[in-house]
């Protein structure tokens, strides 16, 4: 993937939801995809970030985007359903979904981990990405063929002292990869892989890390080749794959 060199039209006409799309990864890989020619429809808790990526967008000529504002933590099964319906209406078609949003709130031997906290951690991570899929496989569908993307870490593959609710949520988000992949390999266009981007330097990094040095770790535009081909028709064939920055 590092030496995929996309067209500049790989993504013209595709529609694609992006999670967590106000910030970090989410926001930079936003911004390369409808640079590449797709409608993004922007997902995140706060607006005023949405439409500031929405402005870039816009600013810089390339397809324009949506807004769809939503707290992944606090979202209910309707609200999942009533954001279907919306795109349904508006795009009737999906053809990818990347699921970038994630918490880790704290870092914590299990002896000791806040319960409410394992919670709001799993509803975002795990439980949110599982309902908006199945929300979305309907308008998946309908596509020539559709990408879905769960944005993973090294600690959902080989775990690691003190991360908790982060680490079995990524966990989980490598089983439903897998399981969804196998669902859908021989029914469908549409596959289905993670991405462990690695060290990045986002917001999620500092927090985790506070003592690091953030220029020590990559810009989220250092992953731009990886998403456009994940989410363009080179990647046509590949599911139920774990892949990562390093391939």
């Amino acid at each position: 993937m590092h030496d995929y060199q996309p067209p500049e039209d790989l993504l013209n006409g595709r529609k694609i939801l992006v999670t967590g799309a106000g910030s970090g990864i989410g926001r930079a890989i936003s911004k390369v995809l409808a640079q590449y020619g797709a409608t993004v429809i922007l997902l995140g808790r706060t607006i005023a970030k949405l439409e500031s990526v929405y402005d870039e967008i816009e600013a810089a000529g390339w397809a324009q985007p949506a807004i769809y504002p939503l707290n992944l933590e606090g979202a209910t099964e309707h609200d999942y359903r009533e954001m279907a319906e919306t795109l349904d209406k508006e795009f009737g078609v999906l053809d990818g979904l990347l699921h970038n949003a994630a918490q880790v709130k704290l870092l914590s031997r299990v002896d000791d981990y806040d319960v409410e906290t394992w919670m709001k951690v799993m509803q975002v991570n795990l439980n949110g990405p599982f309902i908006m899929t199945q929300a979305c496989m309907p308008l998946l569908r309908k596509a020539k063929d559709a990408s879905v993307v769960f944005t993973s870490d090294t600690v959902g593959r080989k775990a690691k002292a003190y991360w908790g609710a982060y680490a079995a949520s990524k966990f989980g988000v490598e089983g439903l990869m897998q399981v969804l992949a196998e669902e859908t390999r021989d029914s469908s266009n549409i596959r289905v892989n993670s991405f462990d981007p690695g060290p990045t330097r986002t917001n999620l990094r500092a927090n985790a890390y506070p003592g690091e040095d953030p220029d020590a770790n990559k810009s989220p535009e250092a992953l731009a080749g990886h998403y456009l081909w994940l989410m363009g028709p080179a990647s046509i064939g590949t599911t139920g794959q774990a892949l990562s920055y390093s391939e």
